[in-house]
């Protein structure tokens, strides 16, 4: 990622890149959305824009980093809390249910940006799939002190619930939702104590 920094703080015309591009992408889409609009409600030049990002690509990147880090501190702050790792994955679900029920709510930024980078090798789709090793492997740590061996199936289990949830909470009712997305994480924790799935 590149970054103009002073005294180690990102510049104030970046952030404001950045804040613009993030809006505009997770609400209208990244392709539909051209450097020039950016820049205008930005309020920065075309050399300045430059200067912090080389191309809209990387701008896209630093995009989903951003998301990337504000998930990171949700699931980090659902495990500081210290409970019990089946009340850190309800923590958890109802963060992400929360989010689905926000005014504005489009999805998952994630699947929606890799749904316009689909070729394998692109940066973008890249960041994508960085996001989800990281959620999938936290999400199997903290199945696993619940019960190790049925710990893989059922973090993959759950990441499918959840990309599940965040398509359907913006077609359908979010309540309606969120409430069928966590009495599924209620009865895959059920069958996660019980040891009733298994990697086999």
């Amino acid at each position: 990622m590149v970054r103009s920094e002073t005294k180690g703080r990102p510049s104030e015309a970046r952030s404001r890149l950045l804040t613009t591009a993030s809006r505009v992408f997770y609400a209208e889409g990244i392709h539909s959305v051209g450097v020039d609009r950016i820049v205008a409600e930005a309020h920065v030049t075309r050399a300045t824009f430059y200067r912090h990002f080389p191309s809209k690509e990387s701008l896209v990147v630093a995009y989903l980093n951003e998301v990337d880090r504000a998930m990171r501190g949700q699931v980090d702050a659902a495990v500081d809390a210290g409970l019990p790792a089946a009340d850190t994955m309800r923590k958890i679900s109802e963060a992400i249910a929360q989010g689905i029920r926000s005014p504005g709510f489009r999805g998952c930024a994630f699947l929606n940006a890799v749904a316009e980078f689909p070729d394998p090798d692109h940066p973008v789709h890249l960041a994508v799939l960085a996001h989800r090793q990281w959620f999938l492997d936290t999400v199997t740590g903290l199945l696993t002190k619940i019960r190790e061996p049925s710990a893989e199936p059922a973090a993959r289990h759950f990441v499918m619930m959840r990309d599940g949830a965040m398509a359907a909470g913006c077609l359908f009712d979010p309540d309606m939702v969120c409430e069928t997305f966590l009495l599924g994480v209620e009865g895959l924790l059920d069958q996660v104590s019980r040891g009733l799935l298994t990697s086999e």
